[in-house]
This record gives C-alpha cells, sequence and structure tokens, in this order.
C-alpha cells in the first residue's frame, strides 16, 4: 500500500484539486500561529498553505515517496502528548484502516485543536465507486460517525462545516490510475452527481478542541 502511494505522490503534489479549496482556507484560518502536525500530508498542500501563513509545521505520512518529515502511519504517531498545538488531517481519513484509533492519536499529540476535513459518506453505490476508483479505499464516513470518532477521542466539536468541492472526473480517476473498465463503471454509479465531467463532492471540515 505504502509503494502504491509513493508512485502517486507527483500526482498528488501537481492535483489542483488538492492544492485549493474552502477546506484548506477554513485549515489555514484555525491553525493560524500554532505549531502543527499535518497527518497524512500526502502531496503537502496543507503543510504548504500553513509555512507560507508562518505556522512551524511537521508532515508525517506512511508513504516514503511523499516526503514527509517523519514516516509513519497516522493510527501510530511517534511523538510525545501535547507535542503540537494542533493536529491537521485533510481528505485521508478515508484510507485509515482504523480510524477511531488515529483520531485518537490526533488528541493524544495536539495540546489545542484537531482539524480534519474528509469526503462524506453518501451511501452503498458512492462506496463502490470510490473502491473501484481505488482499492486503497477503505470507508467514508457520516457526520453523526465523525462526531461520535471526535466523543470518543475526547474532543468537543467547536466548529463544523459542509462543503461542497468541485472536482473533475477524469484527473480523478487518472491520479488513481483506474483501469478502463473501471472507470465506465465509477461513472456509472455516480452519473447521478456527475454533469459537464463533473461533480460536487460533498466534504466534511471539523475543529475539535481538547475536553
Amino acid at each position: 500500500m505504502t509503494d502504491v502511494w509513493s508512485e502517486r505522490a507527483d500526482a498528488y503534489r501537481e492535483s489542483e484539486a488538492h492544492r485549493q479549496g474552502r477546506d484548506l482556507e477554513l485549515l489555514e484560518e484555525w491553525a493560524a500561529g500554532k505549531t502543527v502536525l499535518d497527518v497524512a500530508t500526502g502531496g503537502g498542500h496543507v503543510a504548504a498553505r500553513l509555512r507560507d501563513a508562518g505556522c512551524q509545521v511537521v508532515t508525517c505520512d506512511s508513504a516514503p515517496g511523499m516526503q514527509p518529515d517523519v514516516i509513519c502511519r497516522a493510527e501510530d504517531l511517534p511523538f510525545a502528548d501535547a507535542s503540537f498545538g494542533v493536529v491537521t488531517c485533510r481528505v485521508a481519513a478515508h484510507h485509515f484502516e482504523d480510524p477511531a484509533a488515529a483520531v485518537q492519536e490526533f488528541a493524544r499529540v495536539s495540546s489545542d485543536l484537531v482539524l480534519v476535513a474528509d469526503n462524506l459518506y453518501l451511501g452503498d453505490a458512492g462506496e463502490e465507486a470510490d473502491r473501484l476508483r481505488d482499492p486503497t479505499h477503505v470507508r467514508n464516513y457520516g457526520v453523526e460517525e465523525w462526531r461520535v470518532l471526535f466523543e470518543q477521542a475526547g474532543l468537543e466539536v467547536a466548529d463544523e462545516r459542509l462543503l461542497q468541492r468541485p472536482l473533475e472526473i477524469e484527473p480523478w480517476l487518472d491520479r488513481a490510475e483506474t483501469p478502463a473498465a473501471d472507470r465506465e463503471r465509477v461513472k456509472e454509479l455516480l452519473a447521478d452527481r456527475i454533469a459537464d465531467g463533473w461533480m460536487d463532492l460533498p466534504t466534511l471540515v471539523l475543529k475539535g478542541t481538547k475536553v
């Protein structure tokens, strides 16, 4: 799995869909002036935005090819308790084997805030499409499920935003190198959401504070 993500590193670093968005802007606003751990940093877009804003940022990722500061799983962060003011994780948790353990780790190493943005669960068809597009996909979660994950980790949801992120279908499929036959099935499964080669991707952004 890690090798797959290392192979995709350049595609994610160059991804326009990951380079911008209201979710990214919110993470920047909420993390302002803090020391930050960016978990599953991927193409590094959160880290770059926060560093430009003057934050001190450490990045971690399980894929060496993503060139993080620290190579580790989200469920097993090698940092002391309250090492960072803020932990961020953007559009990655749907790949985690154990998101509950990951959020608990986020809360443990943060002294103040945990900021998570991720795609929302939209039913069985959406999950099948995500898995066909990219076999590393584990599962998207609903709003209530995310609230429970935060509560179980000792986090209070201080702010919650539901956004619609515009997503161009063909580059999305290209990033995961989805085979031709599966591409057509993905489009069939998402047909009611696709218009002119684009779809809106419901994304939840959560700001959690330590209780």
